[in-house]
């Protein structure tokens, strides 16, 4: 199974996990749940797309995370816009940053 767990003071607070594993979930606990899902602009779905969200459920100021991870609160501001894509050794450290597990490199 694919998750990546999401923490918050060092503990466990969300998993997320790949569509078709979470309906399997669901079918297995006897829930067959028919969600819609509303089409999204090509945009959301970037990985890096949820990195502004992330950032706020923790209550972290853009510039504490951009410091934390050695870069500029100017340079995360066009990564969390999606204008910028950061190289893999930055993606690791906004993933070890924010506690997230696991950060898929295909970004």
């Amino acid at each position: 199974m694919n998750v990546q767990v999401i923490t918050r003071d060092g503990e466990p607070e969300y998993a997320v996990l790949p569509w078709d594993e979470y309906q399997a979930l669901l079918k297995a606990a006897g829930r067959d749940v028919q969600v819609a899902v509303a089409d999204q602009p090509a945009r959301d779905s970037h990985p890096l797309q949820q990195l502004r969200s992330l950032r706020e459920a923790q209550g972290r100021t853009a510039e504490d995370l951009a410091r934390s991870v050695g870069i500029s609160p100017a340079y995360l501001a066009l990564i969390e816009a999606g204008e910028r894509d950061p190289d893999a050794a930055i993606r690791r450290s906004l993933a070890h940053a924010l506690g997230i597990a696991r950060w898929e490199d295909d970004a």
